[in-house]
């Protein structure tokens, strides 16, 4: 039985072993070093009302845990990012990524936010409700390594409208080797 919960700071080390190990094992040990320190770096310099987290539990182990963290778009409306997200290499293809997303978009819009951004693979998030965007019509905070991948949702179902300028993200993303 999978039970899904708010992170806690006491959860810390747990979380950044999670991260650093499952993309180790999917992308290489490099892209597991770079994606841990970044949600070590989420974890410790992002001010709590700008980053939510979630875990996913089997028993006492951490099976997967999602990150959102604030974005700043210049409509001005509320806005996240979905990133990163994991799940335990021998977890994988049991539903516990899907509980999580939804867990997670199903929680922002209790907070009555208006959009959610990811940057992943179109087929999987496309699932969940978010749909390609282009850049003439949000421009991501860095340049895109891939443009196909850069993705959005109204969580109100409101149209998605072109803004002038950049969006932007917490500090420990806006790095282009994200991007």
């Amino acid at each position: 039985m999978i039970e899904l919960t708010s992170y806690r700071l006491a959860q810390k080390s747990e979380v950044i072993s999670l991260y650093l190990n499952v993309f180790s094992d999917s992308e290489g040990e490099s892209e597991g070093r770079l994606i841990g320190l970044l949600v070590e770096e989420m974890i410790a310099t992002t001010p709590a009302e700008d980053l939510i987290g979630f875990i996913a539990q089997s028993g006492r182990a951490t099976v997967g845990g999602i990150f959102l963290s604030r974005m700043w778009v210049p409509s001005g409306q509320e806005a996240f990012i979905l990133s990163p997200i994991a799940v335990q290499t021998q977890s994988q293809r049991q539903g516990i990524g899907q509980q999580l997303i939804r867990y997670g978009l199903d929680d922002l819009k209790r907070r009555a936010v208006d959009l959610v951004f990811t940057y992943g693979d179109p087929h999987y998030y496309g699932k969940f409700g978010f749909k390609q965007l282009s850049e003439s019509v949000i421009q991501a905070p860095c340049k895109l390594s891939q443009p196909e991948g850069w993705m959005v949702q109204s969580l109100k179902g409101e149209p998605i409208k072109r803004m002038q300028g950049r969006v932007s993200c917490i500090k420990p993303l806006n790095d282009p080797a994200y991007w």
